[in-house]
């Protein structure tokens, strides 16, 4: 959605009164017409001010739906076959159910979505199978918006975000595309390479700062905990916005390595007694219901504040996010359908129903 942004200096203060347009110079909102702006994406916070939500041009907004629309073509499409017939009867709804299950939406999230939708049909006494679709769109609309949430930014400087994953999640990519989101919008952040168990892992973080423009906090085989805590002291002094700390990737299962995420958190809270901030799970939007389990185990172990989903393309199936949202509601602050820097982006309820549901 944006374009590249570097620059030698710490950003500069966003101003609440220009609108970003993506590979272009900044314009002033009211030469747009109302229609064209939308709130929701990062949200800049200054004690005893007015919060303020950084303005999104829709047409940018828009390429983006179309592209989550093509990541989950599949699943939307298998979906849609269910409400190509004429009559609204058991079969379509047996149909549905098995469509939403494949879809990896869970037994517990499909069977309310039907009792949801039942519901719905008999009070608008809907008698095609499209407005019947558009009654599940509604419905999964509702049970998504819990999900939504802006990430604030400012109630602590620097705000300390823990970002945490499985191998293979897309949890370092995600960093580096959420560094470039964050820096778009004027907030100066600062890396810190806590992820000491991998090998590579502080040489690819130290590519997406490079490509951010950003600094990096980093030790050769140094403690994860002792690298998080000296990241925090250094963007206190340095006066940045934020520290996003990487952490290792592992599986639930890994007890020792979840303790050592524990002791993370323990002592970056010594650096700073309210930090972490933020303590942020990056998902895999291809895992199904291993998504749900893993966010149930690192919630327990590690009191989760937001999500990011990856992968939402190919053969992203995405129906995992109404599981979680019947069963774990997590807010879930972004959402990624490829590789490159500019395809993260905020999730959105409707947006995200729409796509699923084809």
């Amino acid at each position: 959605m944006f374009s590249f942004f570097r620059k030698k200096s710490p950003p500069a203060t966003p101003d609440p009164d220009k609108t970003v347009v993506p590979d272009a110079t900044t314009v002033a909102p009211d030469t747009l017409p109302p229609s064209a702006i939308q709130k929701g994406t990062v949200r800049f916070s200054t004690p005893g001010q007015a919060q303020e939500d950084t303005p999104v041009v829709v047409s940018a907004r828009t390429s983006w739906t179309q592209r989550l629309r093509a990541g989950l073509r599949r699943t939307g499409s298998n979906i849609a076959t269910v409400f190509t017939g004429t009559r609204i009867d058991e079969a379509l709804y047996e149909e549905l159910e098995s469509a939403l299950v494949l879809a990896d939406a869970g037994v517990k999230a499909t069977a309310h979505l039907l009792e949801d939708l039942r519901r719905r049909v008999k009070d608008t006494k809907a008698t095609d199978p499209q407005a019947v679709k558009a009654c599940l769109v509604e419905g999964l609309t509702e049970l998504l918006t819990p999900l939504e949430k802006t990430l604030v930014i400012g109630e602590s400087k620097p705000t300390v975000m823990m970002v945490v994953g499985v191998n293979g999640a897309g949890k370092t990519t995600s960093i580096g595309k959420l560094t470039r989101h964050l820096s778009y919008r004027g907030a100066s952040v600062l890396l810190a390479a806590a992820d000491t168990f991998r090998a590579a892992a502080k040489e690819q973080l130290g590519v997406w700062a490079d490509r951010n423009t950003v600094e990096i906090v980093s030790q050769q085989g140094g403690d994860p905990a002792a690298v998080s805590y000296d990241a925090v002291v250094a963007g206190r002094s340095r006066g940045k916005d934020v520290v996003l700390v990487d952490t290792a990737g592992r599986l639930p299962t890994q007890l020792h390595l979840m303790d050592e995420l524990r002791k993370i958190r323990r002592v970056v809270s010594k650096a700073d007694p309210t930090a972490p901030h933020e303590v942020l799970l990056v998902i895999d939007g291809n895992t199904g219901q291993n998504a749900l389990a893993q966010v149930k185990a690192f919630d327990e172990a590690l009191q989760l504040t937001g999500l990011i989903v990856t992968k939402l393309d190919g053969t992203a199936k995405g129906g995992v996010l109404a599981a979680i949202a019947r069963e774990r509601p997590i807010p879930v602050y972004f959402i990624g359908v490829g590789e490159k820097l500019e395809e993260l982006e905020t999730f959105n309820a409707r947006e995200f129903a729409q796509a699923l549901l084809g």
